[in-house]
């Protein structure tokens, strides 16, 4: 026993160790550890708090893993005392030699490697639009932030209306570094509508009458969704009537019914009609309108040359402007579009789909003359058809 009460242990030659210490070193070895900054690790919670959960990881001191980095999809009360599970080191020991969590960081990293898989497969992915911002979308990518250009969206609604919904999505680009990913909705509907349109053309035939929506409209016709293909509905198979552009009868949105005329199946392009599911008014407009006969018809369209009148639904006959300028200088009247006006048909040629109009009768010479010259040009028509089907 030393003078200061302590006890001493010396061994056989004089040297002092301390059996105390070397028991106690011992005891540390039992935690002999090496933890960095952005390793993954296991460990089981011990307790939850309201800041967050203490868990033992096999450190000298219980790691702390805050609420904040609690997992996005685990609230903080679906973790409990016992759970086993793998955590991020997000810092490592303080003053207190306590190391700091994230569990949130673990399926992050999971994350940033199922989306990686998925720009491998080129695979489709589902995510919820969040909110919109200046140039596109944001949106949830499996608890990651993802954007959506303006230019790689096919929708119909507005974005606003889109925030809160799931779309589909492929992956244009990611950058873990920069935490950044891109991803593009437009190539996700395009592939879908190239295998649409694939299964359209191998059913689609000329002849056929199918339902479409207007999807746009141009100066020389109007495009048509039949559901994956855009068929071009030109401007003059609309209507037997004349049409000066498509917005004065169709408006996008619109279901329409329309008959397939041609299909180009090298170019995947369609062609339209919606009159030739009707019938041809030229066809009718024999039976019931004569040569030199008086007629009322409305003035459609007014050009430099002359003044189309429509003599019969759907059949349009010309009113010279000599005529007009005659019958302006007799009665000091003008020919408006609109004008309800009664003329005499002075030509007629419906095979030739051609009506010319006067406000003055023909005389009978005038008349007999007319009728033969319309006798011999049907009778040449026909035999230039019939030679054409003898060659053919």
């Amino acid at each position: 026993m030393s003078p200061s009460g302590k006890k001493v242990y010396d061994d056989a030659e004089g040297n002092a160790p301390n059996t105390l210490k070397e028991e106690f070193e011992k005891l540390l070895n039992q935690y002999d550890y090496n933890f960095n900054k952005g390793d993954i690790v296991k460990g089981t919670i011990i307790s939850v708090e309201s800041s967050g959960a203490l868990v033992d990881i096999g450190a000298k001191t219980a790691a702390f893993l805050p609420s904040k980095e609690i997992s996005n999809s685990m609230a903080q009360d679906g973790i409990k005392s016992g759970d086993e599970m793998e955590f991020f080191i997000l810092r490592e020991e303080n003053e207190d030699g306590q190391l700091t969590l994230s569990r949130r960081r673990v399926f992050t990293a999971q994350s940033w490697n199922e989306l990686q898989a998925l720009v491998d497969n080129d695979a489709v992915i589902e995510c919820t639009v969040t909110s919109v911002v200046k140039g596109g979308l944001l949106i949830d990518v499996m608890g990651l932030r993802g954007f959506v250009p303006s230019s790689h969206l096919r929708v119909k609604s507005s974005l606003d209306e889109l925030v809160g919904q799931t779309l589909p999505f492929k992956i244009l680009s990611l950058d873990q570094q920069r935490n950044n990913i891109i991803l593009s909705h437009r190539k996700v509907m395009a592939e879908q509508m190239a295998e649409q349109r694939k299964e359209l053309f191998a059913d689609l035939q000329v002849n056929d009458v199918v339902e479409g929506e207007v999807v746009r409209l141009t100066d020389f016709g109007a495009f048509i969704d039949l559901g994956g293909v855009d068929g071009l509905l030109p401007l003059s198979q609309m209507s037997w009537r004349w049409v000066e552009h498509p917005s004065d009868i169709l408006s996008i949105g619109e279901k329409v019914k329309v008959e397939v005329i041609g299909i180009d199946y090298e170019k995947q392009r369609v062609s339209l009609s919606i009159k030739s599911q009707f019938p041809d008014p030229w066809l009718e407009v024999v039976k019931v309108l004569a040569l030199n006969e008086k007629v009322e018809g409305n003035v459609t369209r007014i050009k430099h040359f002359g003044a189309f009148v429509e003599v019969y639904p759907g059949v349009e006959a010309l009113l010279p402007s000599r005529d007009i300028t005659d019958h302006q200088n007799a009665t000091n009247k003008q020919v408006n579009v609109g004008d309800k006006i009664e003329t005499y048909i002075v030509k007629f040629n419906p095979e030739e789909r051609r009506i010319s109009l006067s406000f003055q009768p023909l005389s009978e010479e005038e008349a007999r003359l007319a009728m033969a010259h319309a006798a011999s040009s049907a009778e040449f028509n026909r035999n230039v058809e019939e030679q054409s089907a003898s060659h053919s």
